[in-house]
């Protein structure tokens, strides 16, 4: 099963990348357990992925960390909008 991941703002300056397409590994089929397992590349991605306020959609859909993940889908992940 593949995804398409993308990071914005300052998640994606944390991480060096933009987009990728991810073959999930066994284990993997929820967005947390997606976050989770990019969180466990190293500590940059660490920092940017385990942020509490981290925002995360589905297919262009904000959603939680419980939310399943099938082959296709796109997994976005982002910090909070602030407006002003």
């Amino acid at each position: 099963m593949a995804v398409t991941v993308k990071f914005f703002a300052s998640v994606r300056e944390a991480v060096g990348v933009s987009t990728e397409s991810l073959a999930l590994p066994p284990g993997v089929a929820t967005v947390g357990e997606l976050r989770a397992h990019l969180a466990a590349r190293g500590d940059n991605w660490r920092a940017a992925l385990e942020s509490p306020a981290l925002r995360m959609a589905c297919n262009q859909v904000m959603c939680d960390a419980a939310t399943p993940v099938a082959d296709g889908v796109e997994v976005a992940f982002f910090p909070p909008v602030t407006g002003g």
